[in-house]
């Protein structure tokens, strides 16, 4: 049977539980454990997909078409295991779902409380089957301990600690010891407070994981075992690493894993072998040389929005052995003033369009794509940055000035619409989302038919390809033969041949198209051949300029 270890956090949020929850499930398999990790969280929206991404950040689509918090690409990304919808769950959809079971009549007139029937939910989720012959399985419960949405879930894994077989529990709090300048001191009150508070739930953490901005003392060790109630060896300080990528190596270092599995009474568990791990943290510290790749977006004001994404750059770094620097440019700018566009892309290495809803910006990004073109700087557009650059060859070089997307409004020259608009009887999977994002959707894994010969083809090193989507508004077929008269070869179809899948310019230096998003399937291990190439391009850029 699977053993589980819950994390939860206390005194402020944004400690990064999701972060040390992937890199405690890296150091289980580097000692030979199968895991799996999963996400708890308490708001109220079904899913993050109609959220703002400014305010949310990323969200993170798995293969099977779900929309999740962007916690599950740390997961992936650090254990390599494909996440999928049953490894999110939100109170929207528990109580979505305990809503329509009790107008359907299942539970015969009972009154339908908190306890036992959401928390009920709760527990059929985190058991779920989390696969063949999976050792642990981490849960990780969003929020803040004493967050009034978090009680039911607080409650739920209190509930479990008491129903699993003895020894097949354990609990983790991760928190925040502040150390007061002015007084010299590291302050351990706030970490006891949320650990009474945790404990007036009914749950007593076993392990302590203190951020900290230096290192723990040992009185302040044995004060917070003492009024913890926990061993001062539970008690593990997890001070900012050199890079994501190096917090397994230093928390492994402070005995991590090791007391959790002391938890668990595998004191005979083999040595991890960190080899890989040792190999991406010395790459990360030693790079041959530094590119730098301008983000022109929409959502640059908060960087989370673009999470896989930043880690897919600095895997195309890694397999180049350079540093990524990044210049996040919100496309409006280059509307307000265009003299801005040369002064700011014109010593970049490379240029990355990624994706995005609504008109706001698109003029700049478009932009953004002819500086590109016209000065032979590495392009990368990825599901609206293709759009954009679809539509900047249909305006500037095709000769179609009223060339737009739908999404923007009325337009003569769609070249950029809904699928249904201009594709009858072809709709793909459909989802009802409100808000900005509107009606149609296409989330999940979708193939693709590389052209032969091609860049992209090349790059993959492959002729039928599988990357994720999310997106609503797809690349007119029709007009492909004037776009491409102006060198934009569309290199990847849909396996109908309907759906315009990626695109490119041969007489370029690199200049790619996706409609898909890559950078979710990017691993540091792995990085995708796409990022990998991309900034191959950078760098043999930045030796000339």
């Amino acid at each position: 049977m699977a053993r589980y270890i819950f994390i939860t956090g206390g005194v402020v949020s944004s400690l990064g539980k999701g972060l040390a929850s992937a890199a405690l499930g890296a150091l289980l398999q580097a000692r030979g454990y199968k895991v799996r990790l999963r996400k708890l969280d308490p708001y109220l929206n079904v899913d993050p997909g109609t959220m703002s991404p400014t305010q949310h950040g990323e969200v993170f689509v798995t293969d099977d078409g779900a929309e999740t918090d962007l916690d599950l690409g740390h997961y992936e990304r650090f254990t390599g295991v494909n996440a999928t919808k049953n490894d999110n769950i939100t109170t929207g959809q528990i109580y979505k779902k305990i809503i329509e079971k009790e107008r359907r009549g299942d539970y015969l007139g009972a009154t339908v409380q908190v306890i036992p029937h959401v928390t009920g939910e709760i527990k059929d989720f985190v058991l779920s089957d989390p696969g063949e012959g999976v050792d642990f399985v981490l849960v990780e419960v969003g929020g803040t301990v004493g967050d009034i949405e978090g009680l039911p879930f607080f409650e739920a894994i209190r509930q479990l600690g008491q129903e699993l077989p003895r020894g097949h529990a354990c609990f983790i709090h991760l928190t925040l010891l502040p150390y007061i300048k002015t007084a010299g001191e590291m302050k351990t009150k706030p970490t006891q407070h949320s650990v009474k508070e945790l404990r007036s739930i009914g749950i007593q953490p076993d392990i302590l994981l203190c951020r900290c901005e230096m290192p723990i003392p040992e009185g302040e060790r044995r004060k917070l075992g003492l009024f913890c109630n926990v061993r001062p060896s539970a008690v593990i300080q997890a001070m900012d690493s050199a890079s994501i990528y190096s917090v397994p190596l230093d928390y492994h270092r402070e005995g991590l894993d090791t007391e959790v599995l002391d938890v668990f009474g595998l004191r005979d568990a083999p040595a991890p072998d960190l080899t890989k791990w040792e190999q991406i943290d010395h790459r990360l510290r030693h790079p041959d040389g530094e590119v730098n790749i301008a983000i022109v977006g929409k959502y640059t004001a908060l960087t989370d929005a673009y999470k896989s994404l930043i880690e897919a750059l600095v895997h195309g770094g890694v397999a180049n052995n350079v540093r990524v620097k990044f210049d996040w440019i919100e496309g409006e700018v280059f509307e307000k003033e265009e003299a801005l566009i040369a002064e700011r892309l014109n010593s970049v290495h490379g240029v990355l369009v990624p994706g995005a809803f609504g008109e706001r910006g698109s003029e700049g990004m478009i932009r953004s794509v002819q500086f590109a073109r016209e000065h032979a700087v590495p392009y990368f557009g990825i599901c609206f940055g293709m759009q954009m650059a679809m539509i900047e060859a249909a305006r500037n070089l095709a000769g179609l000035r009223q060339a737009s997307s739908t999404e923007f409004g009325p337009t003569s020259e769609p070249i950029v619409g809904l699928m249904t608009e201009w594709v009858k009887g072809n709709e793909k999977e459909t989802r009802n989302e409100g808000g900005e994002l509107g009606g149609t959707m296409r989330c999940g894994a979708y193939e693709a038919i590389l052209t032969p010969g091609s860049r992209v083809a090349d790059i993959y090193g492959a002729s039928n390809i599988s990357e994720r989507h999310r997106h609503r508004y797809e690349v007119n077929i029709a007009y492909r033969d004037a776009i491409e008269r102006t060198g934009l070869k569309f290199t990847g179809l849909s396996p109908d041949g309907v759906l315009p899948e990626l695109c490119e310019r041969q007489d370029h230096p690199w200049f790619v198209g996706v409609q898909y998003h890559p950078e979710l399937k990017s691993r540091p291990f792995d990085p995708h051949p796409l990022f990998a190439s991309f900034i191959a391009a950078a760098r043999d850029r930045s030796r000339l300029v």
